[in-house]
């Protein structure tokens, strides 16, 4: 079934807002509308993905985890943060989040990174498909 223009039109619009913040460094982010605006963009392609993934790269665990519940909530995901992982003594982290299980790894991390990336998947509209950051670490905070 095809969707209506409309929809692949919010569609698109919210994949070019996001294409914008697709780079190796965080790009920041100017103005409480343009947060606004990248957290709908992100809902919105959330609704039609079968699933979503995140990689978190962070300076600790607890900003890292912070991250990981902040955007599991506001994409519609349930995560239980277990509090090994908060008092882990490992900084920086990368967290691996898997939205088909709502599960997550947690590990030390070398690089320099430091965001969120945004990979959805949808095995229907496939146009929906596609990895996005590095996102601000506290976007939906």
């Amino acid at each position: 079934m095809s969707q209506p223009l409309s929809d692949r039109f919010a569609i698109a619009s919210a994949q070019k807002l996001l294409k914008a913040f697709s780079c190796l460094e965080v790009k920041p982010v100017e103005s409480a509308a343009e947060a606004a605006q990248l957290q709908q963009a992100l809902v919105l392609l959330s609704t039609q993905a079968d699933f979503v993934n995140f990689g978190i790269c962070a300076d600790t665990p607890e900003q890292g985890l912070a991250a990981l519940a902040s955007y599991a909530k506001a994409l519609g995901y349930t995560v239980a943060i277990a509090p090994h992982d908060l008092a882990a003594a490992i900084a920086p982290v990368y967290i691996k989040f898997n939205g088909q299980r709502q599960t997550y790894y947690l590990d030390s991390y070398t690089g320099t990174y430091r965001g969120v990336l945004v990979s959805y998947h949808s095995l229907v509209e496939e146009s929906v498909n596609g990895t996005y950051g590095y996102l601000p670490l506290d976007l939906f905070q």
